[in-house]
């Protein structure tokens, strides 16, 4: 499969979601967040668990991830997609679009929009958008200090990885947890299972679900 960032990749992004049917949640008051499943260049990066530092950019996509700063109350220092939560009457877009800027200081237009894949509903109660957004070259990218602890480039490549998805059983859960390997290391789901489905039904064109599988205790909060 051809994963350079071109028309082609932007068209077949396009087919996926234009023949998925998404399945919406309601969330409670407070609780409906947006991620943005950002598509840019792959290339200097920060180091993700084995993956090489690029010194020049290769032409191929990627998908933009942070690690959560430290300092944040909740979810500190995991793998996420940028995102949080709707301000009153916002849209799943633009919450999605505000985000990549306040976060990581990308600035897109609703043009840039995609589409969207299923809702998904966490273990501490936020039922989150994602938006597939085609973010173009993103080679000035600036971590908000206060929410961001680092911004990394995962090559698609990656995501299509024959050991993914893993998945693992704990705490005696009948529903197995869910992985995605990058590198020598993973992201567990809630941000696993949405790059997971992402990649069925954008890359491979299969209109998987997600929204059953576990996250790890340390998600929960």
């Amino acid at each position: 499969m051809d994963l350079a960032r071109n028309e082609a990749l932007r068209q077949r992004l396009d087919r996926g979601l234009r023949g998925f049917d998404v399945v919406e949640r309601r969330a409670e008051e407070g609780r409906a967040a947006a991620v943005a499943v950002a598509i840019a260049d792959e290339g200097h990066g920060a180091d993700v668990g084995g993956l090489p530092r690029h010194g020049r950019w290769s032409g191929d996509a990627a998908v933009l991830l942070t690690r959560r700063s430290s300092r944040l109350r909740h979810h500190a220092g995991q793998w996420a997609l940028p995102g949080g939560r709707l301000d009153e009457g916002e849209t799943h877009q633009a919450a999605a679009l505000r985000e990549l800027e306040e976060e990581i200081g990308l600035s897109l237009t609703h043009e840039t929009v995609l589409g969207r894949l299923d809702d998904f509903e966490t273990r501490s109660g936020f039922v989150i958008t994602p938006i597939v957004v085609w973010a173009g070259p993103a080679r000035e990218l600036r971590p908000n200090p206060g929410e961001v602890a680092s911004i990394h480039r995962i090559p698609l490549r990656e995501l299509l990885r024959r050991d993914a998805p893993l998945l693992d059983h704990e705490h005696d859960s009948q529903v197995p947890v869910l992985r995605m390997p990058v590198g020598d290391s993973s992201i567990a789901a809630p941000t696993a299972a949405l790059l997971y489905q992402f990649r069925e039904v954008c890359l491979c064109g299969r209109g998987t679900r997600v929204a059953h599988f576990e996250q790890p205790r340390f998600a929960w909060r």
